[in-house]
């Protein structure tokens, strides 16, 4: 498999697991708990890498409010925005220096590739997190793993 399109389907499975996290804390009347917190700063964090690969303005704080209507509007929308990204990229960009401003406003270079493993590998770290948050509130976390969804066939 192409490298492009291995991280296409690493975002594939990022926003099927995004959408089983929001349904298992909508499920658990979790709205109020740290887990849902954490998952809007997934999709914050999803979207400002995203901002940050097109120079465009930051949308969300990082730590965003967000209800759980406007969480599942941004989770679709940030999928969409990715898809259309991803689909017009070339292996030869994942190669490319991007710079951007992090969030302490230091000017910093990293290549596509990296920016796109950053991107999976911070949101499966927080899913994670709010799995084990969920379970410490006796509730019911999403079941993520990456080979339960191909398994299933819920990603291809």
């Amino acid at each position: 498999m192409e490298l492009l399109d291995y991280l296409r389907r690493q975002f594939t499975y990022d926003a099927w697991a995004n959408r089983e996290v929001l349904a298992a804390l909508n499920a658990s009347r979790s709205s109020e708990s740290r887990g849902f917190r954490l998952l809007g700063h997934i999709l914050s964090a999803e979207r400002l890498w995203l901002d940050r690969i097109k120079s465009q303005p930051q949308s969300l704080p990082v730590w965003p409010e967000l209800t759980i209507e406007r969480c599942g509007q941004e989770m679709e929308k940030t999928a969409k925005l990715w898809n259309e990204y991803l689909a017009q990229l070339s292996t030869v960009q994942l190669s490319e220096k991007i710079r951007y401003r992090n969030s302490k406003g230091e000017d910093l270079t990293s290549s596509g590739q990296d920016i796109l493993t950053h991107v999976l590998l911070h949101s499966a770290y927080h899913r994670g997190q709010i799995a084990s948050q969920m379970r410490t509130e006796g509730k019911d976390p999403a079941y993520t793993d990456f080979i339960h969804a191909t398994r299933q066939g819920l990603i291809e």
